[in-house]
């Protein structure tokens, strides 16, 4: 145990101790530990980043806590209303909200984690009553917006005094938080306390599945403690008096799932969950050798990454990075690079980290301007998940160059104008 960390050796859902080593990414710093353009290095925090599988309940998980406060500070940069696939799968929540009648115009909604607003503004503007929870400062933002925001880390504490103060919710949302936050079991008696007694709880997690079949190592880093099946939200739910009652995946973040659960007994279990459940058991998530096999593969990514990349630099030629999100920094710490291999990093006019570099390195992050006036032979893009979409804008913009896409298989793409 360190000053700043914690080792993870029982698991965060079932207590169990049966956790197999999965992956060993190396040490990675805080994945928005960006320091400005031009500054002296200086002493950065580093922590091991290692994925460790639950025989018990297939819980996925890191094997080492990062305080909080490190990871998520009052200046946490990460806006969600400026990615538009999250503005979308945001509207489409209030809209599925709607049809399955789980709100109405009276309804009282709750985000877990609401950072700028955006998810609840939906809800907001069709007449519902709204408060999110949020810790770091986009809940002044989020108020500066109109949408009533309690600063907070959620807690069963922070719950308890919402309940209070505001009465209970009818819906309670988590995008994205629900594997952030340490203590699940706290989250859980919260959300409890919060929930009137035939309401519904929506959590929104980046899925296990998708991760594991497209080899998406770089989603993993320290605010992600859990990569959940759901398998394992089933237990998690189980254990404090709720069930699943209906599952889909969706598109964000490369592949998550939207998972609706209430207290036991309240709502008709949809087929969804069983099919999703046996697809689970198809792929083979519940078993150790998917994982060993994970491992090795995402270890030839790195070889094929870096040997496409030797190559490209043999000949003197230029590689920039396309795109600075939060997974960027595992890839570029896991495979070693540097600003000798990867010139740059550019992000869209505006952007928070312009001017900034990648966390534990000396690569700048510039405009998106500098690929266009620059004109480098290669573009690496580390927003792979969204390349088939990027790709396409950058060349109508004028990039003359190729395309590197390293996962989930290394390619060399070269699209029309």
């Amino acid at each position: 145990m360190g000053q700043h960390s914690l080792s993870i050796s029982k698991c965060q859902i079932c207590q169990s101790q049966e956790l197999e080593p999965v992956l060993f990414l190396g040490y990675v710093p805080p994945v928005n530990q960006m320091e400005a353009v031009g500054s002296a290095p200086k002493e950065e925090l580093m922590f091991p980043l290692n994925l460790l599988h639950c025989q018990a309940c297939s819980l996925v998980q890191i094997g080492l806590k990062v305080d909080a406060k490190i990871l998520f500070p009052p200046s946490y940069p990460y806006t969600s209303g400026t990615t538009r696939i999250l503005r979308d799968n945001f509207a489409h929540l209030h809209s599925e909200c709607r049809r399955l009648g789980f709100v109405n115009d009276s309804s009282f909604c709750i985000d877990i984690g609401s950072n700028d607003g955006t998810l609840l503004s939906n809800f907001h503007q069709s007449g519902c009553k709204v408060l999110g929870i949020e810790p770091t400062d986009q809940g002044d933002l989020a108020n500066s917006r109109g949408i009533n925001t309690h600063k907070a880390f959620f807690s069963e504490a922070t719950a308890k005094a919402v309940a209070k103060e505001h009465g209970r919710a009818h819906l309670i949302t988590a995008a994205n938080v629900f594997a952030h936050i340490w203590d699940v079991d706290d989250v859980a008696r919260g959300i409890k306390a919060l929930l009137t007694d035939d309401g519904v709880f929506i959590s929104e997690n980046h899925y296990l599945l998708p991760l594991v079949q497209t080899l998406q190592y770089d989603t993993i880093y320290h605010e992600h403690l859990r990569y959940y099946s759901l398998h394992a939200l089933q237990k998690l739910f189980d254990n404090h008096g709720f069930e699943i009652f209906r599952a889909e995946r969706i598109p964000t973040h490369g592949g998550s799932v939207r998972v609706f659960s209430a207290l036991k007994g309240q709502r008709p279990i949809d087929s969804s969950v069983h099919d999703l459940l046996q697809e689970e058991r198809d792929a083979g998530l519940l078993e150790s050798a998917t994982y060993k096999k994970f491992a090795r593969d995402v270890a030839q990514t790195k070889l094929d990454l870096m040997s496409a990349l030797k190559s490209i630099k043999d000949k003197g030629q230029k590689v920039y990075g396309i795109a600075a999100p939060s997974r960027a920094s595992t890839l570029i710490t896991y495979t070693g690079l540097d600003h000798e291999i990867v010139d740059c990093v550019l992000e869209i006019k505006g952007s928070h980290k312009i001017g900034k570099y990648m966390p534990g390195t000396r690569i700048p992050v510039l405009d998106e301007e500098a690929l266009f006036n620059d004109q480098p032979e290669y573009a690496l893009m580390l927003g792979w998940h969204i390349a088939e979409e990027l790709m396409p804008k950058l060349r109508k913009k004028g990039f003359k160059g190729q395309f590197i896409v390293p996962l989930p298989k290394v390619q060399i793409v070269d699209i029309e104008s």
